[in-house]
């Protein structure tokens, strides 16, 4: 074997080597993004339309319906469906596996600009966009005071929380929900407008022309020139009621005469409240792509900030927090791979009953371990629970071909060999079985990286993790393993040629362990070595047996059951209901009330939130 001549004529080398894999797989750990599951991307795009005040059954008739048919056109479409709600048409368009979606998603552009004039023209532009999971809230934060209104809350939450919160690296956007805000709201009286001859289109006409701030030109003078700009904003709410709305004979008819003016808040269209106390709550996207559990620990610490900034009345709640759930599941898959390692040292110093050994087979897992990360970051992979399932289940694999390299020296070494000569015959001559188990394991796991479907995309990142960590196993058990073996003399392995005199050097609790292990492990063999001698005597019993097994486990595949993704308890229960349809916001907040009150009779809630 070349790799493992030159590791052992070349220890240094070597060395650098193992160091330099290392150093690379830290460095590319600490870039790696952090994520619950793998960045996906699901091919499907939305087509979402406004048209403010709609009944569903004229958004389905004059947007959805035609949106759909001019999209019929678009190649590689698989599903197409539309949902018709209260002045929003969503189309859903979802398309093959193969298909580019950035590619669909500007045809699908294109064709919904080219009807664009058949459509309502009262309708706000339709917006088109690649579905996203990882657009959805990382975090919700809620915004709560005893003294203060909801308006106020809204002032504070708009110009100085979500302000601060956008400008945190890897921070998409941030969504109110329950807001009340400010709004100068003009209520005309029909009886007035009525006597007056003066329509409600007049009258927005005219607010419309009125208050706005144009450009008006330029004005040179010698060698200056100014620009121009006409300021007609209206600064003071009262004065909005001094606008001239129409003329009648020689009086000329003020908004104040038809209208009153009100400086108050907004219709409101959503409520969030939490434990049944009233808040504004901020639902925080991050960039497609970012880290969510450092933006998450960046939102927490500005919140600490602000929360000394604001007035002392004002308390700001982290509601959920999409970290924390991560950080969970991804501790609890690093803690397994911790005592996989660990658990695999000790079973691999009980069967080898040489710390030196363990030592020489047992670094095969740190370095290719951590060289795997250096893998991860070449493919712009993320640490995610697939990517560290894999690194969990080759804990064992890895250091399969350590232990065979490790064994077959020191087989050697116990024939009399020194340890250089030793390492060179004992690789050379078991190099082409290590080969074959290797590449064995990668034959099984290559596939999964590679399989079709949403399920594959999601195990692409399992398979090639894996199946990398495999391979740097094996370049480590022809290049570290033998060097080491070459220059680390064992005494026991080269003094005794079997355990059981090596047993007798033990006298401590580590070695009557070891050689109760040893004794068993015999014990066990012999029973093995008992079955197999039964099995080859009775072949048919056997072969019948072998049948009965199989044809059971295939009958109870249908008990199994399926799913997407393993259950997992987050300690987190959502409830949704529906009001009837028409059903204004006051009844909705009404039997959101009563749901809430059953709710928290149950002893184990902490609180509940409602949007």
């Amino acid at each position: 074997m070349i790799l493992s001549d030159v590791s052992i004529k070349r220890p240094v080398f070597a060395t650098m080597m193992m160091v330099a894999l290392v150093v690379l797989g830290i460095v590319s750990y600490k870039r790696l993004a952090i994520d619950e599951y793998p960045d996906v991307t699901y091919p499907i795009v939305i087509a979402q339309t406004t048209y403010p005040g709609a009944s569903p059954e004229v958004m389905m008739r004059q947007v959805s319906k035609p949106i759909e048919e001019a999209l019929n056109t678009v190649q590689g479409i698989k599903e197409i469906g539309s949902t018709s709600l209260e002045g929003i048409s969503i189309v859903r368009l979802t398309f093959e596996l193969g298909v580019d979606v950035a590619a669909a998603q500007q045809d699908v552009q294109a064709k919904v600009a080219r009807i664009r004039r058949s459509l309502p023209p009262d309708i706000d532009d339709p917006i088109i966009q690649h579905f996203d999971p990882n657009d959805s809230p990382i975090m919700s934060i809620a915004l709560q005071s005893k003294e203060r209104t909801l308006r106020d809350l809204t002032d504070l939450a708009e110009q100085l929380v979500s302000v601060r919160i956008e400008a945190i690296p890897g921070v998409g956007g941030v969504n109110l929900v329950g807001a009340n805000r400010r709004q100068i709201r003009v209520e005309a009286d029909p009886d007035l407008l009525r006597s007056y001859n003066i329509s409600p289109g007049q009258v927005t006409a005219v607010l419309a022309k009125e208050n706005q701030e144009v450009p008006a030109g330029r004005i040179e003078h010698g060698e200056t020139e100014r620009l121009v700009r006409v300021t007609g904003r209206i600064q003071d709410p009262a004065d909005f009621a001094q606008i001239p709305v129409a003329v009648r004979g020689a009086t000329a008819i003020k908004l104040g005469d038809i209208a009153k003016v009100v400086d108050g808040a907004e219709e409101k269209r959503t409520a969030a409240e939490i434990s049944g106390t009233p808040a504004v709550s901020l639902d925080i996207l991050k960039i497609s792509g970012s880290n969510t559990v450092e933006v998450a620990a960046s939102v927490r610490t500005v919140l600490d900030e602000m929360q000394r900034v604001l007035p002392p009345d004002v308390a700001i709640t982290i509601i959920r927090d999409d970290s924390q759930r991560i950080r969970e599941s991804l501790a609890d898959v690093q803690l397994s791979i911790i005592l996989g390692a660990i658990l695999t040292v000790m079973i691999i110093y009980l069967f080898l009953n040489s710390w030196r050994s363990t030592v020489i087979t047992g670094l095969t897992l740190p370095v290719s371990i951590i060289s795997a990360f250096f893998v991860m970051w070449l493919f712009h992979f993320t640490v995610n629970t697939m990517t560290l399932l894999a690194l969990s289940l080759a804990i064992g694999l890895l250091i399969d071909d350590a232990i065979v390299v490790r064994e077959n020296i020191v087989r050697h070494v116990q024939m009399g060999k020194p340890p250089y000569q030793a390492a060179l015959d004992g690789t050379q001559e078991i190099g082409l079985a290590v080969l074959a188990t290797t590449f064995s394991i990668v034959a099984v796991f290559m596939p999964i990286g590679f399989m079709g479907g949403i399920i594959g995309k999601f195990f692409h990142e399992f398979g090639v993790t894996i199946v990398a960590a495999v391979l740097i196993s094996m370049f480590v058990s022809f290049t570290l393993d033998p060097m080491l073996s070459s220059v680390w003399h064992d005494p026991e392995a080269a003094a005794h040629g079997q355990r059981k005199d090596k047993l007798t050097l033990y006298d401590r609790s580590i070695g009557r362990v070891t050689g109760w292990f040893d004794r068993a492990t015999e014990s066990l063999a012999q029973a093995y070595q008992d079955a197999l001698r039964w099995a080859l005597r009775h072949k048919l019993a056997t072969v019948l047996a072998s049948i009965a097994i199989f044809a059971t486990s295939i009958f109870m595949v249908p008990l199994l059951g399926t799913e997407f993704v393993p259950k997992a308890d987050y300690s987190e229960t959502s409830l949704n209901f529906y009001t009837p349809v028409g059903s204004s916001l006051e009844l909705t907040e009404a039997k959101a009330r009563q749901v809430e009150a059953i709710i928290r009779e149950f002893p184990e809630v902490r609180y509940t939130v409602t949007t």
